[in-house]
């Protein structure tokens, strides 16, 4: 499994559900999906996603050879 960081590739909001389906090895549209649906039910996952947008770290970009 991957690092859970959010990536520099692949963003729509704050790359939360991109950062998550690579750790676990699916889409990102799935994982989106799979969040969408969840916020139809009784939860904080809207509080869940903003924290986690603020708590992971964002991708390192790859480092140059000068």
């Amino acid at each position: 499994m991957a690092a859970l960081a959010r990536p520099r590739d692949g963003r729509v909001i704050g790359g939360v559900c991109a950062a998550l389906a690579r750790r676990f090895g699916t889409s990102a549209n799935t994982m989106r999906v799979i969040f969408v649906l969840s916020c139809l039910l009784p939860g904080p996952q809207f509080l869940l996603y903003l924290a986690l947008w603020v708590l992971l770290p964002s991708e390192k970009s790859p480092s140059t050879a000068w």
